[in-house]
């Protein structure tokens, strides 16, 4: 069964900052709740508890929460009124839609003197003859019952009828104490006979799967294609015959139907879960050793070609509030593997790259996985220098000539790291302004003259 545990109970109380201790309003309805427990020691200052549209099937582990001033609990299995006497703060009280036959037990709320609010409609024991006047007579503090507010001349009245009213419902409770037991019976009957049906089930499908030889299955896949459509038709019908099949509204068919819709949503995912699993593995690399573009997360990607420094840059469109834990990058010489959530994103790259200097990092405003990849090939760039002396439009009509002729431009190399001597230099700088059958820079030496 399911009960209140402290994981739930933070949950629903975002609102006090997941704190407990001090939490005064809690709302824990549709819960799927089948045992009402801990609240009474982890929440003590509450003050208005939600527990409606759950399973649970009788009032317990409240009764030292002192200052509890609502207490709703609708659409229950419960059967009785008890174990409320410690509430000595409690005001209204919503039982709606519960099981409660045995209404002598409103007698345990005499002692509730702050309780002006009872709700106890769409109960077995509203039906009882005589019950409100009962239920006015019985709880004096009460103001208000079902939402009908109850007058002091119909409060006189049913206190003169009651010794009248209170064997009435005495034998109207005995009557139906009795069909209740019946019913019980009924339901551990049927759900006895359920669990031996199932049994049966699955020693015939047992004795169905075991083959008693590999030769008697030739066609695997067709028998197996064919069991699952007559499973399926088969578990078609039962669910037909249980909604169909007439049953009294009692805690025992509410619980009963509960279950199975709890199991058939269990089988539903666990039929989803064994797909999955049989789910072929992507494929990557083709048998012949073919490296595959694959992009199964459906991620936007950008695949740049920076030459300037000689490397690939690919900008992966990650999530943004995806935990880095969950990236898994794996770069090789032709090709990059990024494992988002398991699911591969690979690119098959232009030109080689170095794996061991490659880097990946995360955009913190975007999130993005962006990869750096050097080359494998290194690129010498040529380096232009231009002289100082020279003037812009020339080197302008220099630059347009060079691309016209389509000569190939020459490296510049340093002159400080000259191995040999600088033959320019042998002449000194005088003797080349002399008037000499050779001369070397003529242009120069005609600026010097001036």
């Amino acid at each position: 069964f399911l009960s209140v545990t402290e994981d739930l109970v933070r949950r629903r109380a975002e609102h006090n900052n997941c704190e407990i201790f001090s939490l005064e309003e809690i709302s824990l309805h549709q819960q799927e709740i089948e045992k009402l427990e801990h609240l009474d020691k982890w929440c003590r200052d509450l003050k208005i508890l939600y527990l409606q549209n759950n399973l649970i099937p009788k009032i317990e582990n409240v009764g030292k929460l002192k200052k509890l001033e609502y207490l709703n609990v609708a659409l229950n299995n419960i059967e009785r009124i008890e174990n409320l006497e410690g509430c000595e703060e409690l005001k209204k009280l919503d039982l709606t839609a519960n099981f409660i036959g045995e209404l002598s037990s409103i007698a345990s709320l005499k002692c509730n003197i702050h309780l002006k609010e009872l709700f106890l409609v769409g109960n077995p024991c509203t039906e009882f003859d005589g019950y409100r006047q009962f239920v006015v007579a019985t709880l004096h503090q009460l103001k208000y019952l079902d939402s009908k507010e109850i007058e002091r001349s119909e409060r006189i009245k049913a206190l003169q009828n009651y010794p009248e009213l209170k064997w009435k419902i005495r034998e109207q409770e005995r009557a139906y104490l009795l069909k209740r037991a019946r019913e019980k019976q009924e339901a551990q009957r049927r759900m006895q006979e359920r669990k031996d049906k199932k049994q049966k089930q699955m020693d015939s499908k047992l004795g169905f799967d075991s083959p008693d030889s590999p030769q008697e299955k030739p066609n695997q896949a067709e028998e197996d294609g064919e069991q699952e459509r007559c499973r399926t038709a088969e578990n078609d019908e039962e669910e037909r015959r249980f909604w169909e099949e007439p049953t009294p509204y009692t805690p025992e068919s509410r619980l009963e139907t509960h279950r199975y819709i709890e199991e058939k949503r269990r089988a539903e995912e666990n039929r989803r879960e064994s797909k999955k699993r049989e789910k072929p593995p992507w494929t990557l690399v083709t048998a012949e050793g073919k490296v595959l573009n694959v992009n199964v997360p459906k991620l936007h990607f950008s695949l740049k070609d920076d030459e300037e420094n000689n490397q690939i840059i690919l900008d992966l469109a990650v999530y943004r509030h995806l935990d880095t834990s969950l990236l898994d990058v794996d770069v090789q010489p032709t090709y990059i593997r990024v494992l988002v959530k398991g699911k591969p994103f690979q690119l098959v790259l232009p030109e080689e790259v170095k794996p061991d200097s490659s880097s990946a990092k995360r955009s913190q405003t975007t999130g993005h996985l962006v990869v750096t990849m050097p080359k494998l090939k290194e690129i010498i760039l040529a380096k232009q220098k231009v002289s100082s002396s020279i003037k812009h439009s020339d080197c302008n009509t220099q630059q347009k000539t060079t691309r016209r002729s389509g000569q190939v431009e020459k490296l510049e190399v340093d002159p400080s790291k000259y191995s040999f001597p600088d033959v320019t230099k042998i002449i000194q700088e005088k003797e080349r302004t002399g008037q000499g059958p050779i001369k070397l820079q003529p242009q120069k030496a005609t600026e010097v003259k001036k």
